[in-house]
């Protein structure tokens, strides 16, 4: 499943794309995408056809377009599979990408932004935005669409206060990579960045959050942020075709993985054997002598 950095891929290639682009047609061509409305793919064409893309927004996995006047937006979930994809005008038949169209606009420019999705998990909702999670106590939080509210702040928001979200998981009596993972503290972290960062930081994925100091918490999170840096400039991580920007390209971090995916190879930092363990319906990927459990 695509994670923040993939999101974040996509979130910026349409901003430098649609932003300020009138939205002339809208057709959803598979009523899965469109499942989240009560209207289904009436409301959403009604919704999106004839308004202006002001911006394009992300928080977490989670992004959307923001529509004029600003009180509406289109929010997107790439689910496992999906993908946008902005085409040229008269994008035809014969391209591959059509067979899994779930749903598309045409730009007043002719370009049309399509939603490929082979596995039908992702989505597109149209709604209001309201006020999400602030990102700092005190602050104005900033507006997100209604599904969103419950979402933290990540990692790459400018004013996230990080010590609030290091004393939070603090107080949780669970392992720290479970917390990590949850969304409900701090969103936008999934299992390759998670291994990641705890790789990085030499923390293990089992350690409970509330005996670990806030500072190496601090460490922890100051380590996801680099990593998720690291990660966007080199486009995301991908493993198959299944995760490319808009204009159809892979992501290339997998080529700098530490420790995810990597047992049985020895730890580049270290020269340790990568453990791999099931965690969570999952895989943990650590080094046991780098990230010991105390």
């Amino acid at each position: 499943m695509p994670e923040l950095p993939e999101v974040e891929t996509v979130r910026s290639g349409l901003a430098n794309l649609v932003t300020d682009c009138r939205v002339s047609r809208t057709e959803v061509c598979h009523p899965r995408a469109a499942r989240n409305n009560p209207g289904g793919a009436a409301e959403v064409s009604a919704a999106l056809t004839g308004r202006t893309v002001s911006s394009v927004e992300r928080r977490g996995k989670f992004l959307w377009l923001v529509l004029e006047p600003g009180e509406t937006a289109l929010l997107v979930h790439l689910g496992m599979s999906g993908q946008m994809l902005v085409k040229d005008p008269g994008a035809g038949a014969e391209d591959p990408n059509r067979r899994h169209l779930r749903a598309h606009v045409v730009l007043d420019d002719g370009r049309e932004v399509w939603f490929v999705d082979q596995r039908t998990f992702g989505y597109w909702c149209t709604g209001p935005l309201v006020c999400g999670r602030p990102t700092t106590p005190g602050t104005t939080p900033r507006k997100v669409p209604l599904r969103v509210a419950h979402i933290a702040p990540d990692l790459l928001e400018p004013d996230l206060d990080l010590g609030t979200v290091a004393r939070t998981l603090k107080t949780r009596g669970t392992e720290i990579k479970r917390l990590l993972l949850a969304q409900d503290v701090v969103s936008g972290i999934g299992n390759i960045y998670a291994d990641e960062m705890l790789w990085r930081a030499r923390v293990h994925p089992r350690q409970r959050a509330s005996r670990m100091a806030v500072a190496r918490i601090g460490d922890l999170l100051c380590a996801g942020i680099d990593v998720m840096r690291d990660a966007l400039a080199q486009g995301g991580t991908s493993f198959d075709a299944l995760y490319v920007n808009v204009n159809g390209d892979s992501g290339y971090f997998d080529r700098s993985l530490n420790v995810y995916g990597q047992a049985g190879r020895a730890c580049v930092r270290c020269g340790f054997t990568i453990q791999r363990e099931h965690f969570m319906n999952r895989s943990s990927h650590f080094c046991g002598n780098c990230q010991r459990r105390y």
